[in-house]
């Protein structure tokens, strides 16, 4: 039976599907997406599909990719949407479909305990209690675990400091050194990974890889004839960060600390560490002084020889102290390679730093694009534009028929590899070009698969019009006090989205002062407060058991990734229009660009990413077909620019209210029983 055939059989109704999903029931969309999966899966090429919101789009693209018999690659976007894959859908999916496939998850390093390291810190953790107590319950750990993800230690903070001492980074890894070799994770995730039928990834991982072919997937991806990017709206933006140059000065100073403790411990009198190590101090000092003063975040352009601002002559005599300090730490590394792996690795530590203040201090490549983010240490950054070149020659161009598994017999042709795109949210044109441009994915074919969702009668959308506006300073306060409205009628329940931290922190304390004086018991969330995790099970627990629900206030990945369907979350609440920081050097380059071909940077940059970001934040409302609920967005340009008719477009077609009467109604409706 052909391929598409199969994924008919197992989307019809009474099909095997019925048993993996719940409350499944024939979607037209799904259906249509998974078989033009199958087609592509079963030609080879490259399809792009935006699934809407509820099309159920995991699913679509899981089962023509199990039941094709080929070895799989799975990309997503977060580690916990890694674990979601691997721990539930993937489980559930093949005892439905009955495929006796094996399965890998494969994290970056960091995401591993580390043996070697944490047998370091026993020793390293000093007298802080909490360091000491949490790197006590690791070690507990270790002696159980069998994979070292630290996902599955229960209770540890994504932010505890005990991570770093845990874990390895390509820095300070010993390879093939290091003498818990064979007991280490990363090592054995990799082999798993190289064993498996279908291995999940994140796109971390696959572009960390793109740029030093360091993590396994040199090996893996060959043999790979079928790979699927999930959420892969977030491709090119993190793809740049790992196709570009970074140097830090926080990476120096470790650099120099690694360098003492390491000869002082085993090189004693070898060389003059303290002397290596206090050149490699002050020069990253040095340089940190010579950038002068600035907010913290603040990135200074870096066009010309220095950064803006910055004398050249200074800025250069910098670099060129710090690259002499790294080739003297070079050579006295050299010296004692032979004594310990820690001093192999530290000597390619230092080659990389002359490498990259020597790259830094030339001009910059004309497809690229530099900037210093100032802080209390300095990074200095060089990014390519956009990921597409690094696409086309590095992952499509080098491209070749894939052998066919073993157990087909050596008549089967190799076949050329099928690659999916997918998203609830890849642009806002027919052609989705905000996507496939900066990709590299030119010869792509599209498919657009509109939600199922009667937004209609499901949600609502109201565009205050005596509202401040986005630059006013009293704009927060406003956003604040229009959710507390919304908040004190539904019993929390809320979901506010900022565009900006300084935002962020505004509308949280106002909406507290509020609240309180209301004598409400909502209880008001703010990002940053508390680890994401934490943020996400408090809010979804309170309203959930019927007791008073939460407020919620957050920025940037809460945009995304944030799912509470059900009565949990009514109200989402939209600070500003998200259009792209104007001041920020690659936003900046990427405007210029466009303008040098002849196209507009607003029109065809600053509105489609405009538009990206507020479909995403809006799909935070409904998950569900049951779902129901009001959108607010807080800025009057949606109605009042003319660039406003092409971003309402992009958003689901909810109702619209025209007054406060309006929106005060849609709350009380929101309360009362679904009819």
């Amino acid at each position: 039976m052909a391929l598409e055939d199969e994924v008919l059989d197992v989307f019809a109704e009474g099909g095997a599907l019925a048993d993996a999903a719940d409350h499944f029931r024939v979607r037209e969309g799904q259906t249509h997406m998974a078989v033009a999966i199958a087609r592509t899966v079963s030609e080879g090429g490259q399809l792009v599909v935006e699934a809407g919101t509820g099309v159920g789009k995991t699913f679509s693209y899981l089962v023509p990719a199990l039941l094709s018999g080929e070895r799989v690659l799975l990309s997503t976007a977060t580690k916990a949407l890694q674990d979601q894959l691997f721990g539930r859908d993937l489980p559930r999916l093949l005892e439905a479909l009955n495929l006796p496939l094996r399965t890998a998850l494969l994290k970056g390093r960091g995401s591993y305990l580390c043996l070697h390291r944490m047998g370091q810190a026993r020793h390293d953790a000093g007298a802080e209690r909490g360091v000491a107590h949490a790197l006590a319950k690791v070690e507990r750990w270790a002696l159980t675990t069998r994979t070292g993800d630290l996902a599955e230690l229960p209770g540890l903070d994504e932010r505890s400091p005990v991570i770093p001492l845990v874990t390895s980074t390509r820095d300070n890894c010993l390879g093939q050194q290091c003498p818990q070799f064979k007991a280490c994770h990363v090592n054995l995730a990799r082999r798993e990974a190289l064993a498996a039928d279908v291995v999940v990834i994140n796109h971390h991982l696959f572009f960390a890889d793109l740029a030093v072919r360091e993590s396994g997937m040199a090996e893996l991806l060959p043999s790979v004839r079928v790979v699927i990017f999930d959420e892969a709206h977030q491709l090119n933006e993190t793809g740049v960060q790992f196709l570009g140059l970074q140097l830090g000065t926080g990476q120096v100073l470790d650099f120099a600390r690694d360098v003492l403790a390491a000869g002082l411990q085993q090189a004693r009198g070898l060389a003059d560490w303290q002397d290596v190590a206090g050149k490699l101090e002050h020069a990253a000092r040095e340089l940190r002084m010579v950038a002068g003063k600035g907010w913290p975040g603040t990135k200074l352009r870096w066009n010309g020889a220095a950064p803006e601002g910055i004398g050249a002559t200074q800025w250069q005599g910098g670099l060129d102290t710090l690259r002499r300090a790294a080739e003297d730490a070079a050579v006295a590394l050299d010296t004692v390679s032979e004594l310990s792996p820690d001093f192999v690795r530290l000597a390619e530590r230092a080659g990389l730093l002359v490498e990259r203040t020597s790259l830094l201090a030339e001009p910059c490549p004309p497809d690229a694009v530099r900037w210093v983010d100032i802080g209390t240490q300095l990074r200095l950054v060089q990014s390519p534009l956009d990921i597409a070149d690094a696409v086309r020659k590095r992952v499509l161009k080098s491209d070749r028929p894939v052998p066919p598994p073993q157990e087909e017999g050596g008549g089967a042709a190799a076949r050329s590899r099928a690659w999916i795109f997918t998203s609830a949210t890849l642009g806002d044109d027919p052609k989705l070009r905000w996507f496939t441009e900066p990709c590299g994915l030119d010869e792509a074919q599209v498919l657009r698969v509109a939600s199922p969702f009667d937004y209609a009668q499901q949600a609502a959308l109201y565009v205050p019009r005596q509202f401040p506006r986005p630059a006013d300073a009293g704009h927060p306060d406003a956003v604040a006090a229009l959710a507390a409205q919304g908040a004190l009628q539904l019993g929390g329940r809320t979901l506010v989205l900022t565009t900006t931290l300084r935002a962020l922190r505004s509308i949280g304390d106002g909406l507290r002062d509020r609240l309180r004086a209301a004598g409400s018991d909502v209880d008001v969330l703010v990002q940053g407060e508390w680890p994401k995790r934490v943020l996400m099970e408090r809010f979804r627990a309170g309203a959930d058991a019927g007791a008073t629900g939460c407020v919620l206030v957050a920025s940037a990945s809460f945009w995304e990734g944030f799912d509470a369907p059900g009565d949990v979350l009514q109200l989402v609440v939209i600070d500003k229009l998200p259009f792209p920081p104007p001041g920020d050097p690659l936003v900046e380059a990427r405007t210029r660009r466009l303008e040098a071909q002849g196209r507009s940077g607003f029109g065809d940059y600053s509105i489609p990413e405009a538009a990206v970001a507020l479909k995403q934040g809006a799909g935070r409302l409904i998950r569900r077909e049951s779902d129901r609920g009001v959108l607010v967005v807080c800025d009057t340009r949606l109605v009042s620019m003319g660039y406003g008719r092409r971003l309402l477009a992009a958003l689901p077609p909810m109702r619209r209210l025209a007054t406060d009467e309006d929106f005060t109604q849609a709350l009380a409706d929101l309360v009362q029983p679904a009819t």
